[in-house]
């Protein structure tokens, strides 16, 4: 990798951490931080992309810039794991699990629906 490949990486991948920030801000402005929806939204949503990129082609320099740079700095799994385990500290077990459950479900359509329209496109 090029020195300017690398200062691209950390360029877009602070971009998509910014997004994210300000993403679940919104979110959770919305609906309250009672439930993780922010999370749950961004990681949706970055899902979907990721799946829409694969399904585009998108492969090589294009793919690292914004498949791993971009949505991978976007979408946050350990922040979804932590929430999860705070629900589930704070006596909301099942919810925990309904979070843990409806991101890994909703989370594999999206990324289908995504790659099946990028293929179409």
């Amino acid at each position: 990798m090029t020195l300017w490949l690398w200062l691209a990486v950390a360029a877009v991948g602070g971009s998509g951490a910014i997004i994210r920030f300000v993403a679940d801000a919104l979110v959770s402005g919305h609906v309250g931080r009672d439930l993780p929806v922010g999370t749950l939204a961004i990681n949706l949503t970055g899902a979907f992309a990721l799946g829409l990129l694969t399904g585009l082609g998108a492969r090589g320099t294009l793919l690292l810039l914004t498949g791993t740079a971009t949505v991978g700095s976007y979408t946050t799994f350990s922040t979804w794991m932590l929430e999860s385990y705070r629900l589930a500290e704070d006596g909301e077990g099942r919810v925990a699990l309904l979070n843990i459950a409806v991101s890994l479900l909703a989370g594999f359509a999206v990324a289908l629906i995504g790659y099946a329209i990028g293929a179409h496109l």
